[in-house]
């Protein structure tokens, strides 16, 4: 199985991002892929509205790049700032990054 980061939306609408980054673990593991995705984990140990307590988290997160196999952007909800950085971050150290979505389009594929 590879390694995926799993990034997605989570500030704003934030119970319908959690709902969409479900569904994108989802399609993930329906993928035979080993998907993280702490941005639904961490918020709920550490105070996101803590910006120390925040940045924690976010960094533990990417800790994982050293180890992963691929990092993947799901986008049907927009590209997050957090999730424009993580990407950069992949980036630099050379990760693989892949833009998904998993939500009909216009065409009618996902």
């Amino acid at each position: 199985m590879k390694r995926i980061i799993l990034e997605s939306p989570y500030a704003g609408d934030v119970d319908a991002n959690l709902a969409y980054a479900r569904r994108c673990i989802r399609d993930s593991l329906e993928r035979g892929e080993a998907p993280i995705a702490s941005h639904l984990l961490f918020p709920g140990i550490l105070a996101d509205d803590m910006p120390e307590e925040r940045l924690r988290g976010i960094e533990a997160g990417l800790a994982w790049i050293d180890v992963a196999d691929l990092m993947v952007l799901y986008c049907d909800r927009g590209v997050s700032p957090g999730m424009q950085e993580a990407m950069r971050r992949a980036q630099r150290a050379s990760l693989e990054v892949e833009l998904r979505n998993i939500e009909p389009t216009e065409m009618g594929t996902a």
